[in-house]
């Protein structure tokens, strides 16, 4: 199997379960026991000097970080229907939704939450209501980002909203709630619910 992901289910590497069942090709998951440090553990530090999941290596390509992962995933194993080709006008709204949930909605989210002082033109995510405001937009009208169309920018995006409301640091907008009631309905996404639980189990785990 070429593809191993170093998991925890209680870290970013969940939805990384998510963005491999989309993708539809097998992997295995390499389980890394953040409660106990092995995240910090030297053969962990070497692929990741951060210390931090997920960790996904297939063959001789390592990468890091969940938005790359989700690029990289689709890109390879599945261009032209979870990514947009190159040469389609859509790519750059893909990519912007990609990278705006970790860039822009994820800071500015925790920013909100823990109160940070800051000056808005100096910071990469603004303020939170125009963040708010462009989220809104992104999905006003059409079922996904890319319009009928669902895409892995939908799983990092979405994701990430999914994992908000659920820990009320998103407004429960109608518009957020039908979103991920949309997402929640993806086979790809229950196999990968199923497949986090299984491992919360096995490794005796308190389920959230």
């Amino acid at each position: 199997m070429s593809i191993v992901l170093y998991h925890h289910p209680f870290s970013r590497a969940a939805n990384v379960v998510w963005m491999l069942e989309e993708v539809g090709v097998p992997y295995e998951l390499r389980f890394v026991d953040l409660m106990t440090g092995k995240h910090k553990a030297p053969d962990i530090l070497a692929l990741n000097p951060m210390g931090k999941l997920p960790i996904l290596t297939d063959g001789a390509a390592l990468v890091t970080e969940s938005a790359a992962i989700a690029l990289y995933l689709a890109d390879r194993y599945a261009l032209g229907r979870l990514a947009p080709k190159l040469d389609d006008p859509r790519r750059g709204t893909y990519l912007r939704w990609t990278l705006f949930a970790p860039s822009v909605v994820e800071p500015g989210l925790m920013a909100k939450a823990a109160g940070w002082t800051y000056k808005e033109g100096q910071a990469g995510w603004g303020s939170y209501d125009a963040m708010l405001t462009a989220m809104q937009a992104a999905l006003a009208d059409r079922e996904y980002l890319l319009g009928d169309e669902f895409s892995m920018a939908d799983v990092v995006f979405g994701g990430l909203v999914r994992f908000m409301l659920q820990f009320k640091m998103l407004e429960p907008l109608p518009v957020f709630n039908a979103y991920s009631e949309r997402l929640a309905a993806r086979p790809a996404l229950k196999k990968a619910e199923a497949r986090n639980v299984a491992v919360m189990d096995e490794q005796g785990l308190k389920r959230p």
